[in-house]
């Protein structure tokens, strides 16, 4: 079917075009003035997803967003929600609803249920596209009830959300108060057992305490070594004595008394020598040098012993000084030893009692956090447009029905026509004729009257159709 066929069935058929134009028309304007107005009134809110989980205090992955959108409208379109708004707005106590109620369930049922479920067969939430912005939307036939069940919604939404934003913490709050007294109860006792363990061993400051003992542990051994080369050189000494007969000793020959009385001796001898070539041993003289050589060669050996004794002696206190100053350093060595094991000990118990105070304080810091949130009234959702009584009613429009209905017509009518043409065809053109025959059409006679054409619309072809 051409286009020009088309126009040829619609004007052939322009009756049946403004019928369905006027009767579109008549039906939009009658259904503008039955029906009753419907009002459409939207509230939107804005949602601040933090996602901080109260327990560990780290923050949701970006995509999970989508399924937060989802859950805050089903939050928003749930009954809890419901009956909040319900009770905000006293419906239950509203004549108009109680005879409602009545005549529907025949008083069977709470009030309050069945006013819940009604509001919710007429909200809607829209989610913003790509946005996190949230549209509450109600129709009613009461512009100012629309608006008033919009905001409330919103409200009652806001403060749901609050309470289960809170009682989740305020349950974390519990757990944490149990969790900070075992952990105090803890930290007390590795306070108490480093403290313990540090009178226990005497130890104030086990680092410098350590450090006290290293260098007195360094000054008995720097003395010991001291001590040790005195002793290998006194030694040295009595065997160089003991080799050399006494006399002839370093010792000996360094000692100016014994030296003094060797000379006398020498001279004794001396003076004994040059009597005993004149006088007889008998004589008074002679026995007298000889008791004085006598008594100055047993002085000498008196002293050189006494000498040599001497050097016996500071051998065997120097010997004593080694022994003393040896236990000395093994008792210093055992000393810092045991400090250093005790030392190793109280780190560890300082390490311990270190671990229990950061958990505590961790524990604390967390608890305040989650107490604090749990007591705030804020939640991550604020009201961007509130609503405010619809002016225009949503449902019906009068003017935009009057403006539609007559291109619904049209189109409703060149429908209408199209079928009654297909389920009846006429011969309006020459190509339907030549259909028709199955021919080729050679000429046409025109023998319509010539007259004025009564039509609403200018003709196109220049042909008349057949009939």
């Amino acid at each position: 079917m051409t286009l020009l066929q088309v126009f040829v069935i619609l004007r052939a058929r322009m009756r049946l075009l403004l019928k369905a134009m006027l009767a579109t028309v008549f039906a939009a304007l009658l259904i503008s003035l039955l029906f009753p107005n419907i009002y459409k009134a939207g509230t939107s809110l804005v949602l601040n997803y933090k996602g901080i989980d109260p327990v560990s205090g780290t923050a949701m992955a970006p995509q999970l967003m989508p399924g937060y959108m989802a859950t805050q409208i089903d939050v928003i379109k749930s009954k809890n929600v419901a009956l909040r708004v319900v009770d905000a707005l006293r419906l239950a106590d509203r004549p108009s609803f109680q005879e409602d109620y009545r005549s529907d369930t025949g008083g069977r049922g709470d009030i309050r249920d069945w006013i819940a479920e009604r509001l919710l067969e007429k909200v809607k939430v829209v989610p913003g596209r790509d946005s996190s912005v949230i549209d509450i939307i109600y129709r009613s036939r009461d512009a100012d009830f629309a608006a008033d069940v919009a905001n409330a919604f919103a409200t009652q939404y806001l403060e749901t959300l609050v309470q289960l934003t809170t009682d989740p913490l305020k349950g974390v709050s519990s757990y944490f108060t149990s969790q900070i007294s075992v952990l105090r109860e803890a930290l007390e006792a590795a306070q108490n057992k480093l403290s313990a363990y540090q009178q226990e061993a005497g130890i104030v400051d086990a680092d410098s305490q350590m450090d006290v003992e290293t260098m007195r542990l360094n000054d008995l051994s720097s003395q010991l070594v001291q001590v040790q080369g005195q002793l290998q050189e006194a030694r040295s000494r009595q065997r160089q004595a003991a080799a050399r007969g006494g006399e002839n000793s370093p010792e000996v020959i360094a000692n100016p008394l014994i030296q003094n009385l060797k000379t006398q001796l020498a001279q004794a001898d001396a003076k004994l020598a040059q009597l005993s070539g004149r006088l007889e041993p008998a004589h008074p003289a002679y026995e007298g040098a000889q008791l004085e050589a006598d008594k100055l060669r047993a002085e000498l050996q008196r002293h050189v012993r006494a000498s040599l004794d001497s050097l016996a002696i500071n051998s065997r206190v120097i010997e004593q000084r080694e022994r003393d100053l040896k236990a000395a350093v093994e008792a210093q060595k055992a000393r810092v030893l045991e400090l250093g094991r005790a030392r190793d000990r109280l780190t560890l118990l300082a390490k311990d009692a270190g671990s229990a105070r950061d958990a505590y304080d961790a524990a604390v810091a967390r608890f305040n956090k989650v107490n604090l949130e749990g007591h705030a009234n804020q939640p991550d959702v604020t009201v961007l447009n509130p609503s405010t009584p619809p002016i225009d009613p949503w449902f019906p429009r009068l003017g935009l029905n009057m403006m539609l209905a007559p291109l619904i017509g049209l189109m409703i009518g060149i429908a209408l026509a199209l079928a009654l043409e297909w389920m009846r065809p006429r011969l309006r053109t020459l190509d339907d004729l030549g259909m028709v025959l199955d021919g080729v059409v050679i000429d046409e006679i025109d023998w319509t009257p010539q007259r004025p054409p009564r039509r609403l619309l200018p003709a196109i072809a220049s042909r008349p159709a057949l009939r």
